[in-house]
This record gives C-alpha cells, structure tokens and sequence, in this order.
C-alpha cells in the first residue's frame, strides 16, 4: 500500500476512535446527570454494599424514610461527628483531606477525609474501593449531587442507605434495632450512640456498645452541642462566615 493511502486510512481509523470516545464520554454525562436527577426525586432502590450485605448476613433490614420522620438529631449528630462543615461547603473539605493525607503517612489503618456529599455519593453510585477509577467518579458523582440536589436531600439519602450496623441500613432500621423505637424518637443520646458505630457499623454495635462506643458516644455529644443546630438558617450563616 502506497504511503499516502496508509496515513489516510490511519488517520480514517483514529477519526472514527476518537469520535466514538467523544460519543461514550457525551452519553456517560447525560446518563449520570440524568441518574442523579432521577435520584433527587426518587428514593435509591438497592446499593453495591446491600446487595453485597444481603448474601452475607444471617439477617438484613432497611426501612425506607423521609427526613421528616427522622429525629432532628439523628442528622445533627452525624454532621457533628462525620463532616462538621457539611451544611455550607461544596461538596469537599480540603482541610479534612489534608489532615487524613497527613494521618495516613504515619498510620498503618488508612482512614478518609470524605464529606457526607462524598460518602453519598459513594454509597448510591459505586462500588466499594479505592482505585484512582472509583475516586475520580465519586468525585464526578459528589459535584452532581451537590449541584442537583438540596443539603436535606443528600442528608436524607445518607441517613436512609449507610450502614449503621451487621445488615442494618439506615437510620430507622438501626432505631429500630437498637432501641425499639421509630427514628422520629430518637433522643440526641440514642442519636449520638448510632453515630459512634459508623466508622466502623459491622464491628461496633448500638444494641450492646463497648466502653469505647460510650466514649465515642460522649464526644458526639460535645461535638453536638459545640457546633449548634446547623439545620437552622441563622446558624448555617454564622458557621458560613466564620469558615469564610
């Protein structure tokens, strides 16, 4: 084949490639910003870590939810202990990955800096992991929710697919599980004692905490009273202006 005639038809055949990663990347967009729009208005059917869950536990329970029927303290005491700034930042806290980055180089157990947004977005979309893959669309996924849906939405699908204990998902199946009563009802001591187990639900437990469990319980409860009701417009400004 003549010289010429060969670059031509390479240059044909990278057209053609590129012109079809440009249509996977076009689609790939419109299908997650659709995915996550859907998601604002319609409640997660099942995650990776469920399903995942649901073939490994003896048991398994998720009660579905509004975030009006959850105890006012039950977000308050995540935020408190999980993402302190969660309530006026864009979806990252580059001071909390600086300080898990700087953690992790002298730690042997690797912890995350991740918002609620991230954890979110996480939990809903991917699968569990830590490949630069899975990091760079949670990221994706993190800048759709917090564009596309409101702090309460993002808190309500938080508070209705972590996992709060073996099986356990959500807030009103933990409620339940641990304290036999509807989430509505939790007091901030119940609230704070479900929020200690999340770092790590499949070995702490609510229903039968440790001395551990009640410590972290205690700090929860001072982180609460510490950073105030950030549910409230008039304490999200002055945390706003104060972050500023």
């Amino acid at each position: 084949m003549p010289a010429a005639l060969f670059f031509c038809a390479t240059m044909r055949r990278i057209r053609t490639l590129l012109r079809l990663i440009g249509a996977t990347a076009f689609w790939s967009i419109v299908v997650s910003i659709l995915w996550v729009g859907l998601l604002g208005i319609v409640d997660p059917p099942v995650t990776w870590v469920m399903a995942q869950q649901a073939r490994e536990q003896e048991s398994f329970r998720r009660i579905q939810t509004s975030l009006s029927d959850i105890s006012r303290n039950m977000p308050l005491g995540v935020i408190a202990s999980e993402d302190q700034r969660f309530m006026v930042h864009s979806g990252f806290s580059w001071e909390a990955m600086r300080k898990a980055f700087d953690r992790n180089k002298r730690a042997r157990r690797i912890k995350g800096g991740s918002t609620i947004s991230q954890q979110t977005a996480k939990n809903v979309f991917l699968w569990p992991g830590r490949t630069y893959l899975r990091k760079g669309l949670e990221a994706w996924f993190t800048i759709l929710i917090e564009t596309l849906w409101t702090k309460e939405r993002i808190l309500e699908v938080y508070l209705n697919v972590a996992e709060m204990g073996k099986g356990v998902f959500g807030a009103e199946a933990a409620a339940q599980r641990c304290f036999s009563r509807p989430a509505a009802k939790l007091t901030r001591e119940q609230a704070a004692l479900i929020t200690a187990t999340l770092p790590a639900p499949r070995r702490f437990n609510c229903a039968n905490p440790s001395g551990y469990i009640r410590g972290r319980q205690q700090w929860v409860l001072r982180q609460m009273r510490n950073i105030g009701d950030q549910l409230d417009p008039e304490v999200r400004k002055r945390v706003w202006r104060e972050g500023r």
